[in-house]
């Protein structure tokens, strides 16, 4: 299993970014998807998930309305639409499927300020 996180930066409040995660060594389009993100000093926390086949999708409430999932199965990928970004969202965000178990990738690093 191999998750790789991109798409991250330094972006101002209300600004927008997008995250890519690609998937490898799975069969992708079987698995619940979902991204979690980690700040300094805290735990890591669930952000958004989405079934295999985009039917369902879920959100933590600090970012209903702001960030959008999304995946397209045939490039094994995994999106997170970021809008109206808040230097709460500072993190490092990671994507994986849970079913496997514990396989994380490196994460991409978001910072939101000015």
């Amino acid at each position: 299993v191999q998750l790789v996180e991109s798409g991250g930066g330094l972006v101002q409040p209300g600004g927008s970014l997008r995250l890519s995660c690609a998937a490898s060594g799975f069969t992708f389009s079987r698995f619940y998807m979902r991204w979690s993100r980690q700040a300094p000093g805290k735990e890591r926390e669930l952000v958004a998930g989405i079934s295999s086949l985009s039917s369902s999708t879920t959100y933590a409430d600090s970012v209903k309305g702001r960030f959008t999932i999304s995946r397209d199965n045939a490039k094994n990928t995994v999106y997170l639409q970021m809008n109206s970004l808040k230097p709460e969202d500072t993190a490092v965000y990671y994507c994986n499927a849970p079913q496997l178990g514990e396989y994380w990738g490196q994460g991409t690093q978001v910072t939101v300020s000015s």
